[in-house]
């Protein structure tokens, strides 16, 4: 058998790995080779060498502002989702009436698309802050900005709820049962057991929602659309308008495209460094 494995393996990965490349590979390394050149399309691209990432670097009402404010999207986006994702796991892993029912509920809004919660949510919020205070999410970056966040919690909270409650489930009973004997209560059995073995899961919720929340697009697009004056555009928006919406800048766009897929790598491989770290068998 693992000799048919061996001849037959490059059979099945050779069509997943040409189409990898294909979609993957070839575009980065041309995208790439693009941020060092000005251009219209690929045949009419002149090289014009680190001009288009010193422009990125000075932008200070564009790439920048639009890094500062994901960067705030981030941090409280990440924190809120996961620990209201880890709390609502905690308590859907007691065996309360209608779990199941609860779980589904809670997941349902990971199915919508962004676009469709962006509009769904800018009606809610328009409708209460016209009603309370005469003006909507456009008048003021703050409103965006919260509008953002309470958006990105009902969107994601659910799913990552889901990895939590598999990660609670696969705690061995015995654990549990030895440090209730021991008399721990449910605090020191939270802080010292169950968070401790789930980290795994936390590492990857945080990943998660660390990665989605600088590529967030769509729920930008339908909720703010970077209104008012580009003050609520995200690093995706940012991009995107700059290669698309600025005549001659489709260079810059795509030097800021580089400098933002380097960006989450980054910040994703220092955040699974500390996790990872704090992982337990």
């Amino acid at each position: 058998m693992q000799k048919n494995y061996k001849k037959y393996f490059p059979i099945f990965v050779l069509p997943t790995l040409l189409a990898f490349i294909i979609a993957f590979v070839i575009p980065f390394f041309m995208g790439l080779y693009l941020s060092f050149c000005n251009f219209k399309t690929i045949g009419s691209a002149k090289w014009v060498g680190l001009s288009n990432y010193l422009y990125v670097f000075r932008d200070s009402a564009g790439f920048l502002s639009a890094l500062w404010f994901t960067v705030k999207v981030a941090i409280v986006g990440v924190v809120s989702t996961n620990v209201l994702a880890f709390a609502l796991a905690l308590l859907l892993t007691k065996g309360l009436k209608g779990t199941n029912v609860y779980r589904t509920i809670f997941f349902m809004p990971n199915l919508i698309g962004g676009i469709i919660l962006g509009y769904i949510w800018q009606l809610l919020l328009n409708g209460i802050l016209i009603r309370v205070a005469g003006v909507d999410l456009t008048f003021n970056s703050t409103f965006g900005y919260w509008g953002i966040i309470i958006l990105y919690n009902w969107q994601k909270i659910g799913y990552l709820m889901i990895i939590y409650i598999a990660g609670i489930q696969s705690i061995s009973g015995d654990i549990l049962e030895a440090a209730k004997i021991d008399g721990a209560n449910y605090v020191q059995t939270l802080k010292k057991i169950i968070i401790p073995l789930v980290m795994t899961s936390i590492t990857t919720c945080t990943f998660l929602a660390l990665t989605d929340c600088f590529k967030m697009y769509d729920q930008n697009l339908a909720l703010t659309g970077g209104a008012p004056a580009n003050q609520t555009a995200m690093l995706a928006m940012d991009i995107f308008n700059t290669y698309y919406n600025r005549t001659g800048f489709a260079g810059v766009g795509q030097a800021k495209a580089v400098v933002f897929t380097v960006l989450v790598l980054v910040i994703s491989l220092i955040q699974l460094r500390i996790t990872q770290s704090k992982e337990v068998e």
